[in-house]
């Protein structure tokens, strides 16, 4: 009896859409398999203008001098709540030089100091809070005090380096998100640069100087933050 000669099954051509698709998928599992392989990140965080450090007791009283009314800053983050009073500040002071001194092991840090890579001069600062902590949702938050460091790519360094801070040292989250307002198109313009979404816009949510602005939420998944750094934020701007 003659055997049947096997047929050989018709190849299917994938759509191109569909491919890239697949790919793009197996890159993020594999960035995300390469970087559980990483050591958590130590601090300070180093780049090339500015250093993220944990506070010391001489930031205290160069913080209280920028808290106070008539800074330039204010007009831009937040200028729709109010400035902490004298009291306030004290208080705010009185806390942070507790945690200076016992040096708290919270891990990671809810804020660090931007300072001078050279100088180690106090800038500014990044912080993260919870928007939820049962779901594991964080957002985060930056100022630079002096006006005359601003437009140097200081911004995009700190909150550069934030990001990728808090995404290795928080596995279990899946998203950061920063809030701001219409009328700060610095901030509005380095959250898209670094590869932040709008998300959400709150139409006339804000009022400052007597007109109504938009409110803003941007957000960028950890698997957005891979693909545009597989080896890090570091690595990527050392290779620009």
């Amino acid at each position: 009896m003659k055997e049947r000669q096997h047929q050989p099954e018709t190849a299917q051509i994938l759509p191109q859409s569909l491919v890239d698709r697949i790919m793009g998928e197996y890159r993020a599992v594999a960035a995300r398999k390469a970087w559980r392989g990483m050591e958590r990140p130590e601090l300070p965080l180093e780049g090339q203008q500015i250093v993220l450090r944990g506070w010391q007791h001489h930031d205290l009283k160069t913080w209280s001098f920028w808290l106070e009314p008539g800074h330039p800053w204010k007009e831009l983050d937040g200028p729709y709540y109010p400035l902490p009073s004298a009291e306030e500040r004290a208080a705010m002071l009185d806390q942070k030089r507790a945690e200076i001194q016992d040096r708290p092991s919270a891990s990671p840090p809810r804020s660090l100091v931007i300072a001078g890579r050279h100088s180690d001069a106090f800038l500014g600062i990044v912080t993260w809070y919870w928007e939820s902590k049962e779901t594991l949702w964080p957002g985060l938050g930056i100022v630079i005090f002096d006006q005359t460091q601003w437009s140097r790519g200081i911004g995009y360094e700190a909150l550069g380096l934030w990001t990728d801070f808090l995404f290795r040292a928080m596995p279990e989250i899946t998203r950061l998100d920063l809030r701001t307002w219409s009328g700060n198109r610095g901030m509005m313009r380095l959250a898209e640069k670094l590869g932040y979404r709008e998300e959400a816009r709150f139409r006339q949510a804000r009022i400052v100087g007597d007109e109504f602005y938009d409110g803003l939420g941007y957000g960028i998944l950890r698997e957005e933050w891979l693909r545009r750094h597989p080896d890090g934020f570091t690595a990527s701007t050392c290779d620009r």
